[in-house]
């Protein structure tokens, strides 16, 4: 915003004071009529007028330096860029050292061109005068910085080739915005008809796109713009920027719509502050775990005219907005969020880093010190000299999706995708698509559920299953291991673990659940709590899953529960005997310590004894070293 502002005062300065000067580089009077006309019909905002009188001026003086510089202005705000440098030209070779900032405009008309080695000059030259202040050597020394950037990247270009999604997709109306679910099998979109923003939706159906459909009255309204949305991983909540609603806090809000139990959309809440505000809050883009909020806002305490901000959801509601800090925002604007699913690759466009004109595509990754990398532009031509915005991508990271109106398709803006480069691309990720049923009447269930990082015991993903079919969907980064816990009132507790330490495999995880009602003899197994071998002390990866089963016996506070150990053959039977009762013990133990009453509690050691799996081999063996609990009354 600033730039443009920069550019503008640069234009119309020269146009007006030219304009009022009574000392011209011209002393012939047709040439002085006719240029004095051509700067009434640019008050008028005349510009074709001024075009023909600008150019009558220069036919009686062939050397009217002014008559040259403000019909180059004319063809700048007509961005017929190869006219205003061939009158900018003209005007340097009359006189080179007449008014500097001719070289901006020559330098900056260039840059539009794409003649990046030119414009450098031409900045350079600018910047050579001494009297230069300071807010125009920061604009024209970004510039600088543009062109030494895009001359190096037009030399280097990325792999890039783009695919129409179709004529599903894709119709003469503009269609902007793409984003989909983590298993890739819905896509939301942006449709403009007759200037009015609504949201259409596809699903894919054996790897073909459907035809888009609109997607709700609940969301979509007649009279104002709904767009710049967010779906969540798992496609049950939509977030989305809402302009000028009545119910709105400032001029444009950032709303959120929830997927109801029919499979139809709720209405729309306006977030409350400190999301919005008074000011303009937009394009959101929400975390993989659903717990974090990307967005744009013009809110003071940025760093330039569009930041872009974050906000936790904590017990309280959401948090304090959070300014992604230098290494994402400039002086300038930053737009377009979009947080992989892997939770730490940040994709956005901007003017204010290094680019190739507009605003550019780029990528941050998030570091070890939780802070976010200084981005990386996406190259040549992925970025051009014009604007790019919107992108987002799969959550195998293989896959981005944007829109155009530069390549050939159905009509105004289409929607593609194209395959992103390796260095670009994301963490890996896979996503667990589960299913919750009740073991014996087998309908679905409305479960919490919880995955939990066994390296640092953080959870990334709490959410409950779909109570209308029992599913949910989370993904998770590969090369990491992972306790997933599910519960829900009147039923034994559930946990399973997964490794994802080396997993190339691209296929998903799909799992069925089915939960067993609390009955007295039924047992569980608790996959998450581990001991090094022959050992009995708990490593400290085997909390998360202990502090869930002291929150469960908490809430089932009449339930009394047996604590089992169990080992594989290996060694003999008297020592495994003794060990598996000592883990046992060791797990009794920690939930004495953490206030579950003795009364409640036993433990026992079966060592070999009751097997469930082959001890032939060791994936058997891993099977039968495990915990269990057996409820003994309730």
């Amino acid at each position: 915003m600033r730039h443009f502002i920069f550019i503008f005062l640069l234009v119309f300065t020269s146009v007006f004071t030219y304009g009022q000067d009574s000392s011209y580089g011209s002393t012939n009077s047709d040439a002085l009529f006719f240029f004095n006309l051509a700067n009434k019909s640019l008050q008028d905002h005349l510009y074709k007028d001024a075009v023909l009188q600008f150019k009558k001026a220069i036919r009686y003086d062939d050397n009217f330096i002014e008559a040259y510089i403000q019909l180059g202005d004319v063809y700048r705000l007509l961005k017929q860029h190869t006219l205003a440098v061939k009158q900018y030209a003209r005007a340097i070779e009359i006189n080179p050292e007449f008014n500097k900032v001719i070289y901006y405009k020559i330098g900056d008309e260039e840059f539009s061109n794409t003649n990046y080695e030119k414009a450098l000059g031409y900045f350079e030259k600018y910047l050579s005068y001494p009297e230069t202040n300071a807010k125009s050597t920061f604009n024209v020394q970004k510039l600088v910085n543009d062109c030494k950037f895009s001359i190096e990247a037009v030399k280097n270009p990325v792999q890039f080739q783009a695919f129409n999604l179709g004529p599903q997709i894709n119709t003469p109306d503009d269609e902007y915005l793409p984003v989909t679910t983590a298993d890739d099998s819905t896509l939301i979109l942006t449709r403009r008809i007759d200037n009015n923003e609504d949201f259409y939706q596809s699903v894919k159906v054996n790897g073909q796109w459907q035809e888009a459909t609109y997607l709700s009255n609940r969301i979509n309204t007649p009279e104002f713009n709904e767009g710049a949305q967010s779906i969540s991983k798992d496609g049950r909540f939509l977030f989305f920027t809402g302009c000028n609603r009545p119910d709105g806090m400032g001029r444009c809000d950032i709303y959120l719509s929830q997927k109801k139990k029919d499979n139809t959309w709720g209405r729309p809440i306006d977030l409350p502050s400190p999301i919005n505000t008074s000011g303009w809050e937009a394009q959101p883009s929400i975390s993989s775990d659903g717990r974090t909020l990307y967005f744009v806002s013009n809110r003071e305490g940025g760093y330039g005219g569009y930041d872009i901000w974050k906000s936790t959801l904590t017990e309280k509601g959401w948090g304090a907005a959070e300014n992604l800090g230098p290494n994402i925002n400039t002086a300038f604007d930053e737009q377009s969020p979009f947080i992989h699913a892997d939770d730490s690759t940040l994709y956005f466009c901007s003017k204010g880093w290094p680019g190739l004109g507009g605003f550019d595509l780029f990528v941050s990754k998030l570091g070890k010190d939780g802070k976010w990398q200084k981005p990386e532009n996406m190259g040549y031509p992925i970025n051009t000299s014009g604007d790019e915005s919107g992108l987002s991508v799969s959550a195998d990271g293989t896959k981005a999706y944007f829109s155009s109106n530069k390549l050939d398709g159905y009509g105004g803006y289409d929607i593609y995708y194209f395959e992103l480069p390796q260095k670009m691309r994301p963490h890996a990720v896979t996503y667990v698509k589960g299913v919750v049923f009740d073991s014996k009447t087998n309908l679905p269930l409305e479960a919490a559920i919880e995955i939990i990082d066994l390296e640092n015991n953080n959870p990334v993903y709490q959410d409950y299953s779909d109570l209308t079919n029992g599913e949910f969907l989370a993904t998770l980064v590969k090369g990491k291991n992972y306790a997933l816990n599910i519960s829900v009132p009147g039923y034994l507790l559930y946990s399973e673990n997964f490794s994802l330490e080396g997993y190339d495999d691209k296929k998903p995880f799909h799992i069925k659940i089915n939960l067993q009602p609390i009955e007295t003899g039924t047992k569980v197994i608790l996959r998450n709590v581990f001991f090094d071998t022959n050992k009995f002390n708990l490593k400290k990866e085997s909390e998360v899953e202990l502090d869930k089963l002291v929150e469960y016996l908490t809430f089932n506070a009449k339930l009394h529960i047996m604590i089992t150990g169990h080992t594989d053959s290996v060694g003999t039977p008297e020592s495994n005997l003794i060990l598996s009762e000592n883990r046992a013990k060791a797990v009794y133990q920690y939930l004495i310590d953490h206030k579950i009453a003795a009364t409640r509690l036993s433990f026992k050691g079966y060592g070999e004894t009751k097997p469930i799996a082959d001890n032939g081999t060791e994936e058997g063996r891993q099977t039968n070293r495990r915990t269990e609990f057996e409820v003994t009354s309730k």
